[in-house]
């Protein structure tokens, strides 16, 4: 609290040993929701199309192609072949431990490369760093994302927790909504505001799209456009299309998520 009372949210970039803690903990816990699914053939609500075990395989195959993409260091012009096994196993315990060796190959592949170690990432000019970190970073949300839509398949979902959303919110607005393209309509600003007393600043205008941190919630430089506000959980969710804008409070002018939507910068093709 400041001298007036009021909140002051300190933003935190967690840190590398933080992040490859959380991708071994969220992958664990996707473990844990494919152990007791009755069939790997239940189909995914919120990834149309896909069944359980597609899921599996998204997540394995993936943790392996970021693992041999991280050891090919900077010089990696693309995302690099699975590493080992890149096929799901058909029985429940030769899929766990596959998907086990799949994580703790990513996990010793960011090990050895180190946070600043340059590395193909495949997302473009963002607010992110084309670095092992910042794959690690992009990694925590992957899974934690993923794991939501395993947990919500066998009946048992849970909020994001609250580090891993309240970086995702952060890091889905620098990767996703960042563009040197101008917006072709009169300048304006998002604010992202959670609950849990952090907010940032989507700034759109001829210079393009930008993200900045908030001091808190009521200390905004000016009134934004759109205010979104929600659990950091539901503004990761509702930003990966898990959940409806219906889940958060939208003040201001809503006609601007539409204009949001519809822009296609080049540099985000």
């Amino acid at each position: 609290m400041d001298q007036g009372g009021r909140s002051t949210a300190v933003h935190k970039t967690l840190e590398f040993p933080d992040l490859l803690r959380l991708i071994d903990e969220r992958s664990t816990a996707f473990r844990a929701a494919i152990a007791v699914a009755p069939s790997l053939d239940l189909p995914v609500p919120t990834c149309p199309e896909w069944t359980l075990f597609d899921l599996v395989q998204h997540i394995g195959e993936g943790r392996r192609r970021w693992a041999a993409t991280v050891s090919a260091g900077p010089d990696a012009t693309s995302r690099t072949p699975a590493q080992g096994d890149a096929v799901a196993p058909q029985e429940r315990e030769g899929v766990l431990a596959w998907l086990a060796a799949s994580t703790e190959l990513l996990l010793a592949a960011l090990r050895e490369a180190g946070p600043d170690q340059g590395c193909f990432t495949g997302w473009g000019v963002t607010q992110t760093p084309h670095t092992a970190g910042g794959v690690a970073r992009h990694q925590v949300q992957e899974i934690a994302v993923h794991t939501y839509d395993a947990q919500l398949t066998v009946g048992d979902s849970a909020s994001l927790p609250v580090e891993v959303a309240l970086d995702g919110v952060e890091e889905s607005l620098f990767i996703a909504s960042f563009t040197r393209s101008a917006w072709p309509h009169k300048p304006t600003a998002f604010d992202f505001h959670a609950a849990e007393d952090r907010s940032w600043r989507l700034t759109v205008d001829g210079d393009g799209a930008r993200t900045t941190r908030l001091p808190a919630i009521d200390e905004a430089p000016e009134a934004a456009g759109l205010s979104i506000r929600g659990t950091a959980s539901d503004l990761v969710l509702w930003r990966y299309d898990r959940i409806s804008a219906d889940s958060l409070q939208l003040d201001g002018d809503p006609k601007l998520l539409d204009l949001l939507f519809a822009w296609e910068p080049e540099d985000w093709a």
